[in-house]
């Protein structure tokens, strides 16, 4: 079961050689396993669909309460006062970024335990050590992981890829994500597993947020949104290979995965455009190939300077959903994937960072687990295009969930308690 008070656990993994994804510095405000300035939770936001209103304007209110720089995200950056908060943990799904802008949410989430909005208020903690977390690799106490069930079947998740290039061939969308999802029983405390999923390499958000009956774990290598001094950063990721020198060099070569990236760089410069200065949107990098446990995954860098008085609402709007994990356009691609995938997104291919008096850092929660009290959840998936083979999409989505199965797994020979 799930224990202990709600704090978010962010772990900061160091350099990890050539070819993996940067590291971003988000984690380094709220530490697993480090001896930086301790935080505390000075007051919490839990908020779900069927509580009514816009998510994205309720975030905004409540952290501008709770007096950090939100309502204009072009102020320039500033070190928070001895009596100011630190920061917030800012967790937002798919479905409430999809609600916010009016599109469609899609099925009921297969783990409603979690909030669909979760912003956490830090200030600096006189205890060392608040609310110390166990070690994450760390004996399993009885720690035991049930079989995975899929909610769709190999033959099921094909025929939805078909399904998509059929929209496609209509002229209804261009590309679509379609995503599955599996869930497994558990025992134990699910802590200290999904705390694992930080290690993973090229875990740029890496860490665990917890609320009562429920957690969520994240091992994601792509930015969402960061807004540093005025300028704002989306590092989109599409296309894959396993991680070989054959891998690579057909991520290189791919007419097909070129395309879908492109396309998806495009919907990103489009959606920054929304909120930038005329003329400041550019793409820093295209298709720069990182390496993502053992995949490479294409990653692109595109950045905009925001309009003057732009708030957190309006660039939420703007970016949420991802375009990585939704499609073009993005309204359309919505509506498809609320037809064909079998069950909600959940804690999935939304957003979770952090937003303080220093900027924004929000990754996109991709290779991410959920628990309530009695199953761990797991989401992966792939954008379609015309050119997707439905065989290969499956087996894509099967290896980029593997390393976060195996990760909550834990070491061979965990057992189930008597």
């Amino acid at each position: 079961m799930i224990r202990g008070e709600s704090t978010l656990r962010m772990r900061h993994i160091g350099p990890l050689g050539v070819g993996t994804l940067p590291v971003r510095p988000l984690a380094s405000r709220t530490v697993t396993g480090t001896r930086l300035p301790a935080l505390r939770e000075r007051s919490r936001l839990e908020w779900r669909i069927t509580d009514g209103g816009d998510p994205t304007r309720l975030l905004e209110d409540f952290l501008a309460h709770a007096g950090l720089p939100v309502r204009d995200l072009t102020a320039p950056p500033r070190t928070p006062g001895p009596d100011e908060p630190a920061g917030a943990t800012v967790y937002l799904s798919t479905a409430a970024a999809a609600h916010a802008i009016g599109a469609p949410t899609g099925p009921a989430s297969p783990v409603p335990a979690v909030p669909d909005l979760v912003a956490v208020v830090h200030e600096p903690a006189t205890d060392p050590h608040p609310d110390r977390p166990t070690a994450a690799g760390g004996p399993t106490g009885g720690w035991w992981l049930g079989p995975w069930r899929e909610s769709w079947t190999p033959a099921q998740h094909a025929a939805a890829v078909e399904q998509a290039r059929t929209a496609i061939a209509r002229g209804d969308i261009y590309q679509v994500n379609v995503v599955g999802h599996a869930s497994a029983d558990y025992t134990g405390d699910p802590l200290p597993a999904l705390a694992r999923l930080a290690t993973l390499p090229g875990a740029r958000y890496g860490g665990v947020l917890q609320g009562a009956g429920w957690a969520i774990g994240c091992a994601s290598p792509e930015t969402l949104v960061e807004v540093t001094a005025g300028r704002a950063t989306t590092r989109p990721i599409k296309g894959t290979r396993p991680a070989t020198a054959t891998g690579r060099a057909e991520l290189l070569a791919s007419p097909k995965e070129r395309a879908e990236h492109v396309m998806i760089v495009d919907l990103e410069r489009n959606d920054l455009a929304r909120v930038a200065k005329t003329g400041t949107v550019r793409v820093d990098e295209l298709y720069g190939i990182r390496r993502w446990c053992d995949l490479w995954q294409a990653e692109s860098v595109v950045s905009a300077d925001l309009a003057d008085g732009c708030g957190l609402t309006q660039l939420l709007r703007a970016v949420c959903p991802g375009g990585s994990v939704t499609g073009a356009p993005k309204h359309a691609a919505l509506a498809e994937i609320a037809a064909h995938e079998p069950v909600g997104r959940g804690a999935s291919m939304g957003a979770l960072g952090w937003i303080g008096p220093d900027g924004i850092d929000l990754g996109l929660t991709i290779r991410t687990a959920a628990v309530d009290a009695d199953r761990v959840h797991v989401w992966a998936g792939g954008g379609i295009t015309w050119g997707s083979d439905p065989d290969a999409e499956v087996a894509e989505a099967a290896a980029k969930a593997a390393p976060v199965r195996a990760a909550l797994a834990g070491p061979a020979g965990t057992r189930r308690p008597a």
